[in-house]
């Protein structure tokens, strides 16, 4: 308990001190929004330690690159008693272009052998952009031709894709047609029928022969049919009989056998005929 009132107590200093004179905003205070806090004030503590570290460190630099300077410059007016102040318009330029070039390539001295080796790595990084852009461009280029490709495609699919729905529109407006030419055709075929119910019954009622009604006649006809299939294995038979050379006689009485049989067969089929003719 005790603990979580210590880390209470340093989460409220530490956020006094992130939102100085501004309010601090509401929150929900429980273990769990603490331990989060608290968390962060820890982290940020040492992130401002090492920010202080470096900044000191930083500093400590600035004053030895200060007093090698200045020793440099003492050496410099005792040696040839020459001061940076002694230097002409043209001089001055040449030496602030010299110190902006070393703080440039960041070298440690304006020295050839400082300068050297970075412009050599400035020229080696150079070359490698340069191998990068080339390589990005390269690769732009068959982005570029795929998204062609791919546009060039997305128009084919978009009109093959009109030309489908139009298609689609026409065979659904014909099978629309034809759905209403069924319902009309299943109308009129429903009508016929019980138009052929009423004749037969109006017919029935005046007596007419139940043999000439529409099945009986569909079934008189089929029985034609069967019959006239008879009669030609009946044909055939005669028409053998008539190629016969022996025995007059005999061929004679079995041509008119069969002569016979076929008028029989011929005078039911003319009575049938007769019958669907009336």
């Amino acid at each position: 308990m005790e603990a979580l009132e210590e880390k209470e107590a340093q989460v409220a200093a530490w956020l006094k001190k992130i939102f100085g004179d501004h309010p601090i905003p509401q929150y929900e205070v429980n273990p769990r929004t603490t331990q989060i806090l608290h968390h962060l004030s820890e982290r940020n503590r040492v992130r401002d330690r090492d920010v202080y570290l470096v900044i000191e460190d930083l500093k400590q630099k600035a004053r030895e690159y200060e007093s090698e300077a200045k020793h440099l410059q003492d050496l410099l007016l005792e040696s040839v008693n020459f001061s940076p102040a002694n230097l002409s318009s043209t001089g001055s330029r040449y030496l602030n272009a010299l110190v902006d070039s070393a703080v440039a390539l960041e070298t440690k001295d304006t020295s050839l052998a400082s300068f050297i080796p970075a412009v050599n790595d400035l020229t080696s990084d150079l070359f490698c952009t340069k191998s990068k852009n080339e390589e990005i461009k390269l690769e732009l280029a068959k982005l570029e031709k795929n998204l062609t490709a791919t546009l060039v495609l997305e128009k084919c699919l978009q009109e093959d894709l009109k030309k489908a729905e139009l298609h689609l529109s026409t065979e659904r407006a014909k099978v629309d047609s034809r759905l209403q030419n069924m319902d009309f055709l299943k109308a009129k075929s429903e009508e016929f029928r019980s138009g052929i119910r009423a004749a037969e019954e109006q017919l029935s009622a005046r007596g007419m022969d139940a043999s000439l009604s529409h099945q009986s006649l569909v079934a008189l006809s089929e029985k034609l049919a069967e019959l006239k299939r008879q009669t030609i294995p009946l044909k055939k038979k005669l028409e053998s009989y008539l190629d016969l050379m022996p025995n007059p006689s005999l061929a004679q009485v079995k041509i008119e056998e069969a002569k016979r049989e076929l008028d029989t067969v011929e005078a039911e089929l003319t009575k049938k005929v007769n019958m669907m003719e009336l």
